[in-house]
Parts: C-alpha cells; structure tokens; sequence
C-alpha cells in the first residue's frame, strides 16, 4: 500500500452505528455496562475490528453515556453519519429505530431551505401545532454532530418560544424574543399541502390552522370603565386546541388596572410582570391602535401647531412616493411618478399638492434681506394657503418664535415637537439617520448637522427621497452644506426630525444592572432569613439543593461569585466567621449583613438566592474597590474572595513564612510548581508520577503539587490554616500545565508547619534538617519530602551522589524530645469543594457528606428562560460518580482512556481552578 493510500484511509471520518439490539459489556472500571436497542456509537480511531473467540468485535463511543467499550459487529448497525446527526437529538431510542426505517423522509429534511414552512408543537402540554418557520439547522454547540432545527413561531404562536436564536453564547439566527425554537427532527412535520397523507414524520396528527390578526408587539387599545386602555400585544391565539375556539389576546398594559398574570389553567401563555399589568380580552374586544389614535405626549410647547391641508387641488395628480426596499435611501431609489388610477390611495404615502405649495413658501426667503442677515426679523402674518380655512390666525405683534412656520426661509415645517419624557432619544440621531418630517411625513436621510447664524439649536439638512419643488441642492442662502440632487435638499430643526416610521424602531439597550432590582426579576426573587441557619449536609443537602432554579442564580457575568459562595457556605460552616467577625466600619457591616441575611440564610433555607442579591454584593464590591467591573464584568475567584475578605475586614486565613523574613498575610495560595530537569532515571520524568516535567506530565495531585510548591519556594505556615484555599497551577485553556489534577480528598500539611514535630524519613525519630536536593531523589522516599534526625542526615549525605547537597536544619519545637519513634498528631485538612472554569465559565463541585459519593455539581447558569432580557435558571444535581474518580491514586488514573471520562467528571478533573479544604475542628476557634 502505498503512503498516499494509507494517509487518505487513516483520515477517513469515523463510521456511525446504532445499536440493533440490547447488549451487555463488562468493563473493569464501571463493572456491567447496559446498550439499549436504539443508541448511537462512532467507531473509535484505531479501534478497527478484531476477531475473538466468538467472532469480530469493534471499538466503539457510546454517544448517549460517552463511554467507549468493545461491540460485538453483529449488534450494530452501520447509519450514515448525515442521519445520524438528525437522529442523534431524539431523546426516545425506539423513536430513532422507527425514523431509520425511512430515510427517504430524513434526508428529505435534511435538504430542506432555509424559509420553509413547518408545523411544530410549541408546548410540551399542548397537542395543538403551531404555524413556524425553517431558520437555522445545524449542531448547537461547536463541536457536536447533533443536528437542530432552529425554527422561528409564526401567527398565533409568536412569543409561545423560548429563545431569540441564541443559544449559550452563539446567535445561530436571529427572530424577535420569545420566538424561537431549537427543536429535534421528531418533532417537526411539513404543511398538509407540501406533504403527502403517509408522510411518515407525521408525528402531529394536526397543524394549526388560525392565523393572528395582531402581532406580538404591537400596540392595541380597548374600553375599560368609560376609558380606554393601551398596551402592546404579548399573546394572540385560542386557549384551547380546539380549531373553532375564540381567539383571546393577551396585554401588557400601561397602567396598573389588570388582574391577569398571563396564566391559562396552569399554563403559560406569556410573560406579565406583574398581575396587575396583564388583561386577557377576547379578539372580539381589542382593537389595534392607530397613529392618530396614539395619546398625545407631554409636549415642550403646549400651544398646538396648525396642520397643512390635505386636500389636493383640482386637476393636478398627486406625486406617488415609491417606498425602497433597502433601509437606506439613495437618491436614485426613490422615483416620483404621477399615481395611476389603478392604484390605491393607501399602498403608499401621498405627497399632496397642498403640500408642496407651503414647503415652498416656507423655503423661499425673503427677497428683500441681504444674504449675510440671517438673524430673523418680523415678519408679515402667514398668508392664506398655509392656515386652515376654520381657523383663522391673527397677526402676530412680536418676532415670530421657533414654533412659527418660517424664519428667513428656514423650512420648519409642522411637526409633533419631542416630549421631554422621550428628549434623551433625540442622541440616535446623526448623519446618516433615516428620518421623516411633517405629518403627513416626507421620508429622507440627514446629510449634515450643524449650527445656522441667528439659530441657537441645531439644524439638519435632509436629503428626501423624492424631489420637492421648493428644496435644494443642499444649500441654504447660497451657502453649500452638502451635495444632493436638485430639489431633494431640506433644512430643519433637528427637534422636528423623527425617526422613520417605515422601519421598526430598535430597542434601547436595557441596564442590565438595574435590571435586577425592577418588577421583571419579582418572580425570581428569595427572602430574607434574619435566623442564623446551618448548613445541610448528606440526604437533606440533596433535597434542599438538586433540581432547576436552585442554588444561586447568575446574571451578567456573575457565575466567579456564584460558584465561589455556593461552594464556602452551602455545605460547609468553615466559613461561617465570617459572618460573624466583629467590624467597626458601616460599610463592613452592611456588606456582612447583606451576606447573610439576603444570601446564606436563604440559600440554606430554602436552596435558591435570586441574582438581585448578589448584584447588591457587588455593587458594594464596586463602591470599596472603585472597580466598575465588579457589577458587569468576568472576573476570577481569587479577585471576589480577595476583596470580599477586605471589604469584610477579616484576619487573613493564612500566615506563610519565608526562610527567615517575618511572617506574611494573605487570603488563598497560588500553587507553582517547578520547572524540573531531571536525570532520566528521576521519578520526576515517569509520565505517571505525581509530579514530572510539563514535557511529560499527564497527572498530579494536590497533595504533591503543594509539598512541592512550598520546597522549592522555601516557605512555611506559621499556624495551621482553618480553610485553605488553594489555586491550581494553570496558564488558560491552552497551556494547561497538566492533562488532568486530582484534588486529593485529604490534605497533610503536616510538614509544612513552622515548628512542629516532624518524622524522620527513615527511622521516624525527631527531625532536625531537611533537603531540597534529596526531594527528587528516586532511592529515598520518591515523591515525598525528605526529611532527617542527625544521625541519618550524616549518613544519606555521605554517599558520593548526595555530597553536594545543602540540607537545612528545621525548628523544632522546645523541649526535650526521648530517644525514639515520634507519633504525633497529623494535622489534616478535608476537601470540601472544587471551583472549575471551561471558556470563561466558572462552576462547582461541592461535598454535601462522609460518603464517597457524597457530591453535587452547580451551575448558576445552566439554562435560560428567554432572550437578551432573559433569566438564567440556576441547577444543582447529584454527581455520585465524581467520588469513584477521586478515590483513584495517580499512577490508577493515568492508565485511564481519557476519552471515557463523562462530562461532570471530566470538568472535574481537566479544568479545576480552585480547591477549597478545611479543618472544621480549627475552624470552631475563629
């Protein structure tokens, strides 16, 4: 064979199976694994078939449990790896057996454009399908061969979704809030009409068949007690299945006068902040608000402004606009052409006659002002065309002010001035804006802002899209401001300028923040506990804490701080001084209060804090630090206990001594371990030591990466820690320095104190002296600090290869100490959590009791109820398996396929950042 040969067939994708009937493996680690008829597998590089005993058997990865075993071929059956990704998202295996057996339909799916048509179940309660849209398939997340479909809800359906095409941080499409759908290949069916009666994805036995008349989002008015009420459309549809049901809509009113939460007998037709903003009226009963019919706002100037007549003149057809598909106007889209009988007056907006003899008055200036006097003077009362016949207006006997129609033939025409409520929207415009004067309106696009001599507010010069018989060229008074086609330029007051009407307006950015404490988060929110409560641990833990929204709920980048109090306080007191550390300052108080009260208590209470409380911890965070980012940006664990601990004003946890400098302070320990270049027959180089060079290395484990930190820095703790929070040696995703760190269940800190009674290495007398050189020593002790009395310190050193060492002499406690073995306490600390980060995204592992199995994964943002405005859903679920793993030495873990590691555990494991352990009997003196 050759090696173009042999390079293109090692290179081919992996083959797919299902499994075609029930199987049992034995494996040595996981003891009976079971295959059920229906799950999928890929067949594993190198894993080709081999002949047994029994007959040929493959090496294959289970994808619904990720674990790799050994198949006999005979119980598989070989899928093409297109429709295996469509069957792969279907949760029920005899489902995908059933959708195999037609891959004519699947592949029929699979060439679907994007746009078509489909009908969907939009509730898992409801059997009634709903009208949607083909808009993105695909896999949801990268690297996944699951294929989607992204569908947007169309009709009655519009905001019965769950999504706006976002999905954990990717925009896979975009629709409107609440619009979307991601959704298996089994849940999705053809109209009838673009499908014939056997389609065998049928799965709905109907479609939906009414239509909204109103959309989502639009505003709607209806009669309530002699007045009308307004509000914006949030639901449209029946409450029933039935096809002739009536339809109901569902608003979110301006004013507090409802008593509908947006619930239909338990269940959810849309969100309503509050009961007493949501109405629930039949169809029958709303009617969709006009422009006219909109309340007028609370204008600058109260006196109204006269409006130009509408009405055409006798035998001159009016000018059609012709309205452009692109958002942007050019000159050279927008064409005026004489309307034509067959057309109807309310397809487009009408220029009137009437209109452009008083745009053309008002722009004309006056022919006997010089052109440099541009202040403007009195002016004779407005002539008779440009007053509406039943109101009369008198003369004015003053210079005319901003509200008059014309000032030295500056264009002003007659439109709503800006309520003071809406005055800070005037910051979107600038050049470039597309925007609509009058009313009726003239559509165009400024082309130039700036000032004119004799105005003291700002002017825009508009580029319309249709000529006009008194605009320009973009001069004004014979002095050029911008360039345009004659007859299209326009100069007004930029308070006169509107936003276009024809294009949606875009939504302001929403204060994220503040967001937290407003009526969206009421029906997320958690009490208060004033009573000290304790933490739960073992079968109670897991009542109080597995299940959705449980734990602490993350809200704009809040998951360092979630994970860091979830994995201190909800089962472990170690950290409870610092509830109770006595502080002077009111700040410090105020924050210890709001630690308690609003976060711990309730979370060991009830199992659930809302984000508003957390957000109060860091706004008090960003008030001490003068640090922004603390409200609304990533930041890291050691960051948050760093100034936690500081705004608390607590004692710093540990006191770590160098050679012979005074004792320093600090709150967590960075663990570094050494760059080692070793002899080749050092331990340090064996790839399952617990410790090797970064070249080699595969495990380590906490234990050994802290004895060795703490040798090779020459430090010591001067006291025994109650907690000790250590920090694991990593560099970002890429330059991990290890494949994987096993947080050791127990940590020794024995001989790492300052003055305590240590063993000797060899003969388990007093020690005196220890040495750094001898740690890597592979014939004393691999792997363990060495430490000597006198007598075995003269004798290791004798040897011609230890000759050059330095051993150092220790302290050692006063007294006298008799000849013989030393038994002493060792001072032990337990593992109590473990912080993990995957893509900038921090969760925990939390030990809740004494049994091995005793762990519980969280993730404050596990899930998301809607869009940008959204909410996370926190969870928090049992991870039994986690303690199978850490009961594993290194040398047992290395031998491990790291392909069979399932998801918790390899987070576990592969991205820890932060261990967390403690003394709970030294933690009973702070």
């Amino acid at each position: 064979m050759s090696g173009d040969a042999h390079h293109s067939r090692r290179r081919r994708p992996p083959k797919m199976y299902m499994v075609a009937s029930d199987y049992r493996v034995q494996d040595q680690l996981e003891g009976t694994i079971r295959l059920q008829r229906g799950q999928l597998c890929v067949e594993q590089e190198g894993g080709g078939g081999h002949r047994g005993g029994r007959g040929d058997y493959l090496w294959v990865k289970v994808i619904d449990s990720g674990c790799v075993v050994k198949v006999e071929r005979e119980v598989l059956s070989e899928v093409a790896p297109e429709l295996a990704g469509l069957l792969e998202p279907v949760p029920e295996l005899e489902l995908r057996v059933k959708l195999l057996s037609r891959p004519q339909t699947l592949h029929r799916f699979l060439s679907l454009a994007l746009g078509s048509e489909l009908r969907v179940p939009w509730s898992r309660s409801q059997s009634e399908l709903a009208e949607a849209q083909l808009r993105y398939r695909g896999p949801l997340t990268r690297g996944s061969s699951a294929v989607y479909f992204g569908v947007q809800l169309k009709g009655w359906a519009a905001g019965q979704g769950k999504c706006n095409g976002f999905y954990k941080g990717r925009q896979l499409f975009v629709c409107p809030d609440a619009c979307g759908l991601f959704l298996p290949v089994s849940e999705i069916s053809l109209p009838r009409s673009s499908r014939s009666s056997s389609d065998p994805l049928s799965v709905q036995s109907r479609s939906a068949e009414c239509v909204s008349p109103l959309a989502v989002g639009q505003r709607v008015c209806f009669p309530q007690d002699e007045c009308v009420q307004r509000g914006t459309v949030q639901f449209c549809g029946p409450l029933s299945s039935r096809a002739s049901s009536t339809l109901y809509v569902g608003v979110l009113l301006e004013q507090p006068v409802g008593s509908w939460d947006g619930y239909y007998k338990n269940t959810k037709l849309c969100s309503i902040p509050s009961p007493a903003f949501g109405a629930l009226l039949p169809l029958s009963k709303v009617t969709a608000e006009t422009r006219s019919e909109r309340p007028p706002l609370a204008v600058v100037n109260p006196k109204p402004l006269p409006k130009l007549p509408l009405s055409p003149l006798a035998n001159k057809p009016a000018v059609q606009m012709t309205i452009p598909t692109s958002p942007v106007a050019t000159p050279t889209s927008l064409i005026a052409t004489p309307t034509s009988q067959t057309a109807t007056p309310t397809d487009r907006p009408l220029i009137q006659a009437a209109m452009l003899v008083t745009a053309k008055q008002a722009l004309q200036p006056p022919s006997s002002l010089p052109k440099a006097a541009l202040k403007p003077p009195p002016l004779a009362p407005p002539t008779k065309p440009q007053v509406p016949p039943t109101r009369p207006q008198a003369p004015p006997t003053s210079p005319p002010t901003d509200h008059s129609r014309s000032s030295n033939g500056f264009h002003n025409l007659p439109s709503p001035p800006i309520a003071e409520q809406r005055a800070e929207l005037g910051r979107w415009l600038e050049v470039g804006s597309m925007v609509e004067v009058n009313d009726p309106p003239l559509f165009g696009v400024i082309r130039w802002i700036g000032q004119i001599s004799g105005l003291s507010e700002p002017v825009a010069g508009i580029e319309l899209d249709q000529e006009l018989s008194a605009a320009t060229d973009g001069s004004y008074l014979s002095e050029r401001h911008f360039r345009c086609p004659a007859n299209k330029g326009l100069f007004v007051k930029l308070r006169n300028c509107r936003r276009d009407s024809r294009f949606p307006e875009p939504e302001l950015p929403t204060n994220q923040v503040d967001r937290c404490n407003s009526i969206a988060f009421a029906n997320w929110s958690s009490e208060r506990v004033e009573d000290n409560t304790p933490p739960v641990s073992g079968l109670d833990a897991r009542m109080a804490y597995e299940g959705f929204k449980k734990g602490i709920q993350g809200h704009l980048n809040s998951c360092y701080l979630d994970a860091s109090l979830f994995s201190m306080f909800s089962c472990c007191s170690s950290f409870d001084w610092l509830l109770f550390w006595p502080t002077g300052s009111a700040h410090s108080k105020s924050a210890q209060d709001l630690l308690r009260c609003e976060i711990v208590n309730p979370l060991r209470r009830f199992g659930y804090v809302c984000a508003s409380k957390t957000m109060a911890l860091r706004k008090l965070l960003k008030a001490e630090t003068a640090d922004s980012g603390f409200t609304n940006e990533e930041k890291d664990p050691e960051e948050f206990l760093n100034q936690l601990f500081l705004l608390l004003r607590v004692e710093p946890l540990l006191k770590i001594r160098s050679a012979s400098q005074q004792p320093q302070e600090c709150f967590l320990y960075q663990l570094f371990p050494p760059s080692v270049s070793a002899s080749p027959a050092s331990p340090l180089l064996s790839p399952v030591s617990p410790l090797a060079s970064p070249a080699l290395l595969r495990v380590a484990n906490v234990q050994a990466l802290l004895e060795s930190s703490f040798m090779h820095s020459g430090l010591k703790l001067t006291e025994a820690p109650s907690c000790l929070p250590l920090l694991m040696p990593r560099f970002g995703k890429e330059f991990k320095m290890f494949d994987a760190i096993l947080p050791s269940l127990t940590l020794d800190v024995t001989d790492l104190l300052d003055e305590a009674l240590r063993q000797c290495s060899i003969c388990q007398l007093v020690a005196e002296w220890e040495c750094l050189q001898c740690y890597e020593d592979v014939d004393i002790t691999p792997g363990q600090l060495k430490q000597y009395c006198s007598t075995c310190n003269i004798q290791v050193h004798t040897h011609k290869k230890r000759q050059t060492h330095q051993p150092a002499q220790i302290r050692v406690p006063q007294g006298s100490w008799e000849e013989g073995p030393v038994y002493g306490t060792r001072q032990l600390m337990d593992l109590c959590a473990v912080t993990c980060i995957e893509t900038s995204h921090y969760v925990s592992f939390v030990k809740h009791g004494p049994e091995p199995t005793d762990w519980l994964f969280f993730d404050s943002m596990a899930d998301r109820e809607g869009g940008e405005n959204g909410f996370n859903v926190p969870q928090v679920r049992a991870c039994p398996e986690v303690g199978r793993y850490l009961s594993l030495s290194s040398e047992e873990f290395a031998r491990l396929d790291s392909s069979s590691l399932r998801d918790p555990v390899r987070r576990l494991l592969c991205d820890a950042y932060m261990c967390l352990y403690h003394c709970p009997q030294l933690s009973l003196y702070k």
